[in-house]
């Protein structure tokens, strides 16, 4: 017998409140589940967003996670000019949970999402998997990175990331060939062994790390001449892209000085820990490639299942391409007004979003 509980909280006095529209928590005796679903603006249209599952220390980090992920939603959304704002879930993973219970968990978030008052179109992500969204299909209308329709978003992040480094190498060097550069990807999960495959065909120069073994085995075996190092010293690696495929909060004012690379452009959520720290890569004359815009691929991917003449994969790689030109953009304006790349692209999609009302 379900206990669900959808609770409409208060979380202004966080650090990481931006003027939220909602922020739910959410829970079920019965099932387990404890999640979080953080709405931040919908002036562009409904809400969506992936779902994370994940173990945390304090319900506080999940919530805090909730907030900082559907803020960079919203502007992933106007950067990317799909017609939606940014939400996310977060569900709070007990320790040695079985699939068992992990799909009982499951479905009662999946019926959570129809009580919300509003449509909160989300999917996978971090700690979830194709079983998983088909759970949570089953028992919602509001599921989206579908696998038998557009797939999972893993391999069009992959490939947007692909197009933003083209952008970024064209602005730095006047060429997008990736012919013998070297390019070191931190995560080979889903995006990061995608990515392998997109630059190894392109000719691309191969340096990787995973904290997970069996990542590390499939990159070797697929990609022979791949070079493994260790997770903790990648960003130390002499590169000419750095590509943060991981988790996020990587760059801060002690791990910065240790970089090695003329770019970053990656996958993973939230890199720069504070504005300050976008102002130091700027000054430490390393192309910062921001992240919601590199990865926004797995977004117009989703975002297109709900398109009113249907999923068109021939849109959502037309749509994914675009994504050379608005790295070119920014870098542009970068160089012009002599400000970091993520407040560049913060400021167009805030006027895109702003715009909205």
């Amino acid at each position: 017998m379900s206990d669900l509980k959808i609770i409409v909280i208060d979380a202004s006095t966080l650090s990481e409140f931006n003027n939220h529209k909602r922020i739910l928590r959410i829970e079920d005796s019965a099932s387990g589940l404890l999640a979080f679903i953080s709405i931040h603006n919908t002036n562009r249209g409904p809400a969506i967003g992936g779902t994370r599952y994940w173990h945390y220390q304090k319900e506080e980090d999940a919530l805090r996670d909730s907030l900082r992920l559907s803020r960079a939603m919203t502007y992933k959304c106007a950067i990317a000019e799909v017609p939606f704002g940014g939400a996310k879930g977060v569900i709070v993973a007990p320790n040695n949970a079985s699939q068992e219970e992990k799909d009982a968990i499951l479905v009662s978030y999946a019926k959570a999402l129809a009580e919300l008052g509003e449509p909160f179109y989300t999917g996978e992500d971090v700690g979830l998997n194709e079983h998983d969204v088909q759970v949570l299909e089953q028992h919602s209308n509001t599921i989206v990175g579908r696998p038998e329709v557009g797939g999972l978003p893993a391999r069009w992040a992959a490939l947007s990331v692909f197009y933003a480094m083209e952008g970024a190498l064209a602005m730095q060097t006047g060429s997008a060939s990736f012919e013998g550069k070297k390019i070191a990807i931190k995560g080979l999960g889903g995006v990061g062994i995608d990515l392998c495959a997109l630059l190894e065909k392109a000719g691309a120069r191969l340096v990787g790390a995973d904290i997970v073994p069996e990542r590390v085995e499939r990159a070797l075996k697929n990609h022979p001449a791949i070079e493994i190092v260790d997770s903790a010293v990648i960003h130390t690696t002499e590169s000419d892209i750095y590509s943060p495929c991981a988790m996020g909060n990587e760059f801060n004012k002690d791990t910065i000085s240790d970089l090695k690379t003329k770019i970053i452009c990656g996958a993973a959520n939230n890199q720069v820990a504070t504005k300050a720290d976008g102002q130091g890569l700027f000054e430490a004359g390393i192309l910062y490639i921001p992240d919601y815009v590199a990865n926004a691929g797995g977004l117009i991917s989703v975002a297109d299942e709900l398109h009113p003449s249907g999923y068109s994969k021939e849109r959502v790689e037309k749509n994914i391409k675009r994504i050379r030109n608005t790295v070119e953009k920014i870098i542009e304006t970068s160089l012009r007004e002599l400000s970091p790349t993520g407040e560049v692209a913060d400021r167009i999609a805030e006027d895109r979003f702003k715009e909205s009302v």
